[in-house]
């Protein structure tokens, strides 16, 4: 496939979406098209699923359950989305992938042999050329979940933000783990750091990564202020 497909992975509160939105506006400078989705959701079918596993009213299915679902929202999403977007040439920015499942289900005690029939199965060996870890402590996480959960009208944490501490803490280490085991396509980023710092370094860990097709930093910079 002619296109390039990044994710973004991390904790509660690692602040996924503003970095997706700020690498988006950064690659369009470029002349990229960009589409940005996410996951559970991303598709018509797989937004419906969204919505039974964030409410948590799938919750009484059990984790294998669980996993069973955003299984099949992730294959409607890679069918409908991401597969085609790639064929155009578009570049897909993802919030979270089958790695956010292997660490959230995989944390909740699922056989990870059963995770990974079924990410076989839903990806349709569909897989990142880049995933951008966006690491932040999660006591950090928590408490821009907290603060987010006051201002925006959501109300309060979803199914999965609402876990102990110790789940989160585990969640974390699951991510780095996972990190370190396939560091080929990894990227790891501080997020407790400001945003323009964060910013900068997912830019820079981008360029690296598609060295060939993306002009140097400056020059990106004189093609923002010259359409302004």
């Amino acid at each position: 496939m002619a296109g390039h497909f990044i994710t973004f992975e991390g904790g509660e509160g690692a602040g996924k979406s503003t970095q997706i939105a700020r690498l988006k506006t950064w690659l369009e400078a470029q002349g990229k098209t960009v589409i940005v989705t996410r996951e559970p959701g991303g598709s018509p079918g797989a937004e419906k699923i969204r919505q039974l596993l964030l409410s948590g009213e799938a919750k009484d299915l059990g984790p294998r359950g669980e996993a069973m679902l955003f299984a099949t929202a992730r294959a409607d999403h890679v069918d409908t989305t991401i597969i085609p977007a790639l064929k155009r040439g578009d570049w897909v920015l993802c919030d979270r992938y089958a790695d956010s499942t292997r660490v959230y289900q995989g944390e909740a005690g699922v056989d990870i042999a059963y995770l990974k029939l079924l990410e076989t199965a839903a990806v349709a060996g569909t897989y990142p050329d880049l995933t951008i870890l966006i690491d932040v402590p999660a006591e950090i996480g928590l408490s821009r979940v907290e603060v987010r959960s006051q201002t925006d009208n959501s109300g309060g944490p979803d199914r999965f933000e609402g876990e102990t501490m110790k789940v989160h803490k585990r969640r974390r280490q699951m991510f780095l783990d996972l990190a370190e085991e396939e560091a080929h396509r990894f990227a790891v980023i501080d997020g407790s750091k400001d945003l323009d710092q964060v910013e900068t370094a997912i830019r820079s860990a981008v360029a690296t990564a598609f060295a060939s097709e993306l002009k140097p930093d400056g020059e990106t910079a004189s093609i923002t202020e010259a359409s302004r």
